[in-house]
C-alpha cells in the first residue's frame, strides 16, 4: 500500500510540474505585445451634474443609457475610455470572470482552459489594424489599477475581449444565436429612407443590458458613428454613421472557425468609418478574412438593405433584402447547405423568429409608412408565428426577454433609438446623430428635441416584475 502512495504522490507531483511548466512556457510563447503608445497626461474631471470629462471626450446619462463622446486619434480614444468608464469597466470584466469562475469552480482547470486558450490565440491580433491595436494599447495604459493583471496582462486581456464575440461564436453553445432585425427600405418609409431595428440577444449578464453605453466616436481622418455597446467595447456590433449607413451583427455558424482574422466588432467599426453607401460596406467587408461566420445586415441612407453572409475560407455572399425584409441566424445563400447552419436551423430558434417575423410584415397595413414606433412593437413581439401567445420568455420568440439591447435606426434623419433596461421594454430614448456628433457639440448645455418612445405594457403594467420574480432559471 505504502508503494502504491509513493508511486500515486510521485505521479500528481509530476503531473502538477508538467502543468507548471507548460503554463510558464505558454505564458512565454503566446504573450501579446503592446505597440509602443502616448498618452495623454490629462486627468478625468467630474461635474455637479454627473458629467465626465477627459480633454474632448466625455461620458453623461441620458436616463438609464450611458451616452459617451470619443474624439480624435485612436490613442486618445483609447486611453480616455478607459479614464472614463474605468469603474464600469471593472464591473463588466468582474461579471465575466465571475461567470467562468462559477462554470469551472477547480483553479487548477481554469489555470489550464486558459493556458489552452491563449496557445489557440496567439496569434489573434496578427489581422487587427495597427490603428485598433494602439487603441487597445492606449486603453490598456488607462487601465490603471488593474484588478485583473493575474489573469492575463492588461494588453493581451483588452485584446481578448475585442475578440470576445468571435471567439463566443466559436462553440456551439454560444448565446449569440438568437437575434431578429427587421429593414424596410425608401418605399416603405415617410421620408424615403432606410430603417432598420434590431434585437441583439447576448444571454450574458444583464449589466451588459443595464449599463449599455451608445459611444459617439470622431475618430481624426475618419467618418464620425454611433455604436451602441458597453463600457469597455468600442467596436460595433449594432451602429449608424453620419452618412447614414447603419449596420448590425447577427450570430451564424457555418465552416471552421479561425484563431486569426479580423474581429466581427473591428470590421463594422472600419465600415462605419469609412462606407457611404451598401456597396461600400460590402466591398470594406470583402477586403479581410473573418475569423469566424457571422450575418451582417446594412441599411443605407438610399434605403438600399442588403444581408451579407460571411464565413472563413468562403466568398462573401451579398443577398439584396426587399422593401420590408426580416432576419434572423441561418444562412440562406450558399452557406445555406452547411451541417452547421442545417444543425441551427434544427436546434434553434432562427426558424420560428423567422416565421414570426414575416407574418408581421405582411400583416403591416399597406401604403402605410413604418414608423420608429412600429419598429419598436416588431421588436417586442411575443407571440408564436401563427399569433398564439407564448410563455413569457420563451426563446421562439422575437423578444424572449434576454436583449441585451434594441436599436431602432432611421438613416435618413441619421437618428437612432436605444431601448432602456429591461431588455426591449423600457422606453427607446432618442440620439439625434447630427447632433452629437457635431464638432460644436456640448454635452454639458445638451437639451433633449426628440421624443422617447414609451416603455412596454408588460413593464409598466408590473407583470414582467411579477414573472421575474417567479421564473424558473433558463435552461
Amino acid at each position: 500500500m505504502s508503494r502504491a502512495l509513493r508511486w500515486l504522490g510521485g505521479f500528481l507531483g509530476a503531473l502538477v510540474v508538467g502543468l507548471l511548466v507548460f503554463h510558464v512556457a505558454v505564458g512565454r510563447a503566446a504573450r501579446l505585445q503592446p505597440p509602443s503608445v502616448a498618452v495623454p497626461e490629462a486627468r478625468a474631471t467630474s461635474s455637479s451634474a454627473g458629467l465626465r470629462r477627459f480633454e474632448s471626450s466625455y461620458v453623461r446619462r441620458v436616463g438609464s443609457i450611458l451616452q459617451v463622446g470619443l474624439v480624435g486619434s485612436p490613442e486618445a480614444i483609447g486611453y480616455g475610455h478607459a479614464r472614463l468608464l474605468y469603474p464600469e469597466m471593472v464591473e463588466n470584466e468582474g461579471i465575466l470572470l465571475g461567470r467562468f469562475k462559477d462554470q469551472v469552480p477547480l483553479r487548477l482547470a481554469r489555470s489550464l482552459l486558459l493556458d489552452l486558450a491563449q496557445l489557440r490565440y496567439r496569434a489573434v491580433d496578427r489581422q487587427m489594424s495597427s490603428d485598433r491595436l494602439r487603441e487597445i494599447a492606449a486603453g490598456a495604459r488607462g487601465f490603471q489599477p488593474d484588478p485583473y493583471a493575474d489573469v492575463f496582462p492588461t494588453f493581451q486581456r483588452f485584446v481578448y475581449l475585442n475578440a470576445l464575440y468571435d471567439i463566443s461564436l466559436s462553440f456551439e453553445g454560444s448565446p449569440l444565436i438568437g437575434c431578429t432585425t427587421f429593414t424596410f427600405d425608401g418605399s416603405a418609409t415617410a421620408d424615403g429612407s432606410g430603417l432598420l431595428a434590431r434585437a441583439f440577444d447576448f444571454e450574458v449578464d444583464d449589466v451588459f443590458d443595464r449599463h449599455k453605453a451608445v459611444f459617439l466616436v470622431r475618430e481624426t481622418g475618419k467618418i464620425p458613428f454611433a455604436s451602441v455597446a458597453w463600457p469597455g467595447l468600442v467596436g460595433v456590433v449594432s451602429g449608424m454613421n453620419l452618412e447614414g449607413v447603419a449596420v448590425v451583427v447577427h450570430g451564424g455558424r457555418a465552416r471552421e472557425p479561425q484563431a486569426s482574422g479580423e474581429p466581427v466588432v473591428h470590421a463594422l467599426r472600419r465600415v462605419l468609418s469609412e462606407a457611404r453607401t451598401t456597396e461600400d460596406a460590402a466591398r470594406l467587408l470583402a477586403e479581410r478574412e473573418p475569423m469566424v461566420s457571422h450575418i451582417v445586415i446594412v441599411t443605407d441612407a438610399h434605403g438600399h438593405s442588403a444581408v451579407l453572409e460571411r464565413a472563413p475560407g468562403a466568398k462573401e455572399a451579398v443577398r439584396p433584402l426587399p422593401e420590408r425584409a426580416a432576419t434572423t441566424n441561418h444562412f440562406e445563400s450558399t452557406l445555406s447547405q452547411d451541417p452547421k447552419n442545417l444543425r441551427v436551423r434544427a436546434n434553434t430558434s432562427t426558424l420560428p423568429r423567422r416565421a414570426r417575423g414575416d407574418r408581421l410584415l405582411a400583416d403591416l397595413p399597406p401604403g402605410t409608412p413604418v414608423t420608429p414606433l412600429v419598429a419598436a412593437k416588431l421588436l417586442r413581439d411575443r407571440d408564436a408565428p401563427d399569433g398564439s401567445p407564448l410563455p413569457l420568455g420563451d426563446r421562439r420568440a422575437i423578444n424572449a426577454l434576454i436583449a441585451t439591447h434594441g436599436v431602432i435606426m432611421q438613416t435618413g434623419t441619421r437618428t437612432l433609438w436605444v431601448s432602456e433596461a429591461p431588455h426591449l421594454l423600457g422606453q427607446f430614448r432618442a440620439f439625434d446623430l447630427r447632433r452629437l456628433l457635431a464638432p460644436d457639440y456640448d454635452p454639458e448645455h445638451d437639451q433633449q428635441t426628440l421624443d422617447s418612445i414609451p416603455e412596454d405594457e408588460l413593464l409598466s403594467s408590473g407583470k414582467y416584475a411579477i414573472w421575474k420574480e417567479h421564473k424558473e432559471p433558463q435552461k
